[in-house]
């Protein structure tokens, strides 16, 4: 393996001749596990940092300090992500849209949305009662226009980046320590909502970041934490919690 102009990088182990157990952490539209040692061990651990901690940074300087609307500030790091995916002989964007998810997985996603979302609700309800459905009681325009917008316009970026380019380009990196991938995922996701503002959002979405790492790594099917990131969007901004998540929703007391 050499690094610099003309560099090249041999793939080896086909993920179809790998066990999903057995395998290190990769991501569904990954074709060929790289081999990570020395220069290009230092240069993507650099760049993962760059991309996960230094683009959250910079997007609070664009957002809070230039006016820049939060979508728009985010496009350059999903343009740049779509580009290296594609440029890479190692991964297939076709393969990672086409990997489908079974119905002991569906069935997971739905349980587990409907027992903790549940509970959430219940609590919400009782304690801040004001906070309960407000967007769909009060403001069912901007509502409809959430769960229309938000799977297109927030959740599909936001996987491609945190789940198929990290563990697409970085997995490899934790080699057998696949836990600490997982767990370095959902970090990094919470971290990436500070440009939110809210500690309640970096925090619950550390929470959230993980349950789809989990899934993703399990099932390595963008589409079904797609699915499971889409429920919990829709939920947060129905029961009453879009407050400390979306900056068009007046935060309510």
């Amino acid at each position: 393996m050499t690094l610099g102009g003309g560099a090249r990088i041999e793939a080896v182990n086909s993920l179809d001749d790998l066990k999903l157990d057995e395998a290190c952490l990769a991501a569904g539209g990954t074709l060929t596990i790289r081999p990570i040692s020395g220069q290009w061990r230092i240069w993507l651990a650099i760049e993962l940092v760059l991309v996960y901690v230094g683009a959250p940074l910079a997007m609070i300087f664009a957002v809070r300090g230039e006016g820049i609307p939060l979508f728009l500030a985010l496009l350059p790091v999903l343009v740049l992500v779509l580009l290296v995916l594609l440029a890479d002989p190692t991964f297939s964007l076709r393969r990672e849209m086409s990997r489908g998810f079974d119905w002991a997985t569906l069935l997971s996603i739905i349980l587990v949305a409907g027992i903790a979302g549940g509970a959430i609700a219940a609590y919400i309800s009782d304690t801040h009662p004001r906070w309960f459905l407000e967007l769909p009681r009060n403001r069912p325009e901007t509502w409809s226009r959430i769960m229309l917008l938000y799977p297109l316009a927030s959740v599909a970026a936001q996987e491609l980046v945190y789940r198929t380019f990290y563990f697409h380009r970085y997995g490899p990196l934790f080699g057998e320590q696949r836990w600490v991938a997982v767990m370095l995922n959902g970090l990094l996701f919470g971290f990436g909502h500070i440009v939110i503002g809210t500690w309640f959002a970096v925090t619950a979405t550390c929470f959230s970041g993980l349950l789809f790492a989990v899934r993703y790594a399990t099932t390595r099917s963008f589409w079904a934490v797609f699915l499971e990131h889409t429920l919990w969007g829709w939920f947060v901004f129905t029961v009453g919690l879009g407050q400390f998540f979306f900056t068009g929703v007046a935060n309510i007391r």
